[in-house]
């Protein structure tokens, strides 16, 4: 049942952006929180640019490794063209954290005391449609007889709640390990960043919500990446990371 609030307009376009939709690779990539870009209609939230150009409102450099991956492994991704702060596609409707009304530090006017309809509208216009493509993908790979492994791939600050973070890339599961348990005896062996299992989140903090919906509830393996983004802030940071978490999935799915 669709609402009286239009969330996007003509103008805005799709929700969902896709590449390489028949990639070979077994690899289905998907990045939710890949823009800081709001639909036309909700202006700036009431937030300085610098606060919608910052981690609260996206996961900076996360589209370039997610495409650096896709590139070199001819894997299909999927992302979310609106921010985070609009639906948080990594958080089911009835999370506070699909809408928050904070993020770290910053209160954000614009999600404050939405009303039952107002998240619906946002949770139809965004949740529902990037959720049904990565559906029909898999549906799709299905019928080809493709296997489908699922990889999200997301970023973190450095800094949070004043609180430096050693950790610069967190290999995170739910409660299928096995992929990840590859990807972390990988890094071991090619220890070019200080890596940890579910750092600097996990699902404790729900956000696994992706790896439940797609990859726990079909069987299928998954794994869910975080990047410390000062490391990717530039093109030859997220090269070189690409390049590397390659080289992991790559080795972990031949394992």
């Amino acid at each position: 049942m669709l609402t009286q609030f239009k969330v996007l307009s003509e103008a805005d376009g799709n929700c969902v952006g896709i590449e390489r939709p028949h990639g070979k690779s077994p690899l289905l990539v998907i990045c939710e929180h890949a823009s800081w870009t709001l639909p036309e209609q909700f202006g700036d939230l009431g937030l300085s640019e610098e606060a919608l150009k910052s981690h609260i409102a996206w996961d900076p450099g996360a589209l370039a490794v997610a495409r650096g991956i896709s590139t070199a492994l001819d894997a299909t991704l999927v992302f979310q063209r609106f921010s985070r702060l609009i639906y948080d596609c990594n958080r089911p409707p009835e999370s506070p954290a699909a809408m928050p009304e904070k993020s770290e530090i910053y209160a954000i006017p614009g999600n404050q005391n939405l009303s039952a309809e107002e998240r619906r509208a946002r949770t139809e216009a965004l949740y529902l449609p990037f959720h049904d493509v990565v559906r029909g993908l898999i549906k799709d790979r299905h019928g080809r007889g493709q296997e489908t492994v699922i990889v999200t791939v997301h970023s973190f600050t450095p800094v949070y709640n004043g609180k430096e973070r050693a950790v610069e890339l967190g290999i995170l599961h739910d409660a299928d390990s096995r992929l990840a348990d590859l990807m972390l005896a990988g890094a071991v062996d090619a220890p070019l960043y200080k890596t940890e299992r579910n750092e600097p989140y996990g699902p404790q903090d729900g956000v696994t919500h992706t790896l439940i919906l797609h990859g726990l509830s079909n069987g299928f393996r998954n794994v869910m990446i975080e990047v410390r983004n000062d490391l990717i802030s530039d093109d030859a940071g997220q090269g070189v990371m690409a390049d590397y978490l390659k080289g992991l999935l790559q080795q972990s799915l031949e394992a």
